[in-house]
């Protein structure tokens, strides 16, 4: 077929979810309520991990690393998705559709990377606790994580390669609230086989593998945990490895469902409110997660609130005294 006497798509229009006005308001208060709540959060999470001397281990780390990939992923889609909702027009052009994908997919790509590597962390800690500082140095730190960008990169790099040159000719409505790979590629009017084979294999590749060294490292961490004696011993090992645990399974059970799966356009629907838990609600609950269930980062909470305090109160009364004239400093000036 002749594409050349087409028109080129310069703008995708954005369907989002397609509901009632007060049905859409209501969404917009509940994503906007959770979007601040996860940047507010995940950065808490990362200034904490810096500024406290106790954070500093590799464990936390990467959970700052985690929490700075989710404040990235939420902004590159929860502000256009927003801002769309009282849009009449729902457009966003077609290098800023190309480019959001793009990012979503490498930051995203790069949590399951992350992910693996503190399950390899947890394994150490737990498996050979001996050499734990020895092998998991700040080199080896660095190492890791600039190892986990450079893997999502290159996994996400042959979907990118085959999608970028493809025509897309019309029309241009995307039935999603962001530009997922699934509803760009139905508008391109062309063969898009070889891009759809290398879209899942890259998916699948990427989620089942990591998940696969993850529940490796979980079967060892487990068996080390069992031969643990004390119950005490054992509840402690794997008190550490729950928080971990529970991000896994809410990550990978929703990613798993949206895109290891050959024919993702049936259930478009179900698809949009599995990704809302992907790139809304599970970044929301991350450092929740990961706070409440860890005693340092309490602690470490409760010191900077307290600090804040004591600053807060030291300004205020600090205004005070300037307001006021003392009977000594009159005196002088007289």
């Amino acid at each position: 077929m002749d594409y050349r006497n087409k028109t080129t798509v310069t703008e995708f229009i954005l369907l989002g979810f397609q509901n009632e006005k007060e049905v859409e308001i209501l969404l917009f208060s509940a994503f906007l309520l959770m979007y601040m709540t996860s940047l507010i959060g995940n950065t808490m999470i990362i200034l904490l991990v810096c500024g406290d001397y106790r954070l500093h281990s590799p464990m936390y780390f990467f959970v700052a690393n985690l929490s700075f990939l989710e404040v990235a992923i939420t902004s590159t889609v929860v502000p256009k998705m927003l801002a769309n909702t009282f849009s009449l027009t729902k457009a966003i052009s077609f290098i800023g559709c190309l480019t959001q994908s793009f990012f979503y997919f490498l930051l995203g790509s790069t949590e399951f990377f992350i992910l693996v590597v503190m399950s390899f962390d947890r394994y150490i800690a737990i498996c050979n606790p001996l050499r734990y500082a020895i092998i998991m140095n700040k080199q080896t730190c660095i190492l890791l994580l600039l190892g986990s960008y450079l893997g999502a990169f290159l996994s996400i790099l042959a979907p990118s390669i085959l999608t970028a040159p493809l025509p897309f000719c019309g029309p241009n409505i995307i039935n999603h609230f962001f530009c997922d790979s699934g509803p760009v590629l139905k508008l391109v009017c062309a063969d898009i086989a070889l891009a759809e084979l290398a879209d899942f294999i890259s998916s699948a590749v990427l989620l089942l593998g990591s998940l696969l060294f993850t529940g490796v490292s979980y079967m060892y961490i487990i068996i080390t945990i069992l031969r643990i004696p004390s119950v005490q011993g054992r509840q402690k090992a794997f008190s550490t490895c729950v928080s971990h645990i529970t991000v896994v399974t809410l990550y990978y059970g929703s990613s798993i469902f949206i895109y290891v799966r050959p024919k993702k356009g049936d259930v478009m629907d179900v698809n949009k409110f599995a990704t809302v838990l992907n790139t809304i609600v599970t970044p929301m609950l991350n450092p929740f997660i990961y706070s409440l269930r860890n005693k340092k980062v309490k602690e470490s909470l409760k010191d900077a609130c307290s600090l804040l305090v004591v600053l807060l109160r030291w300004d205020l009364a600090k205004g005070v005294l300037q307001g006021v004239d003392l009977p000594g400093a009159q005196r002088r000036e007289e």
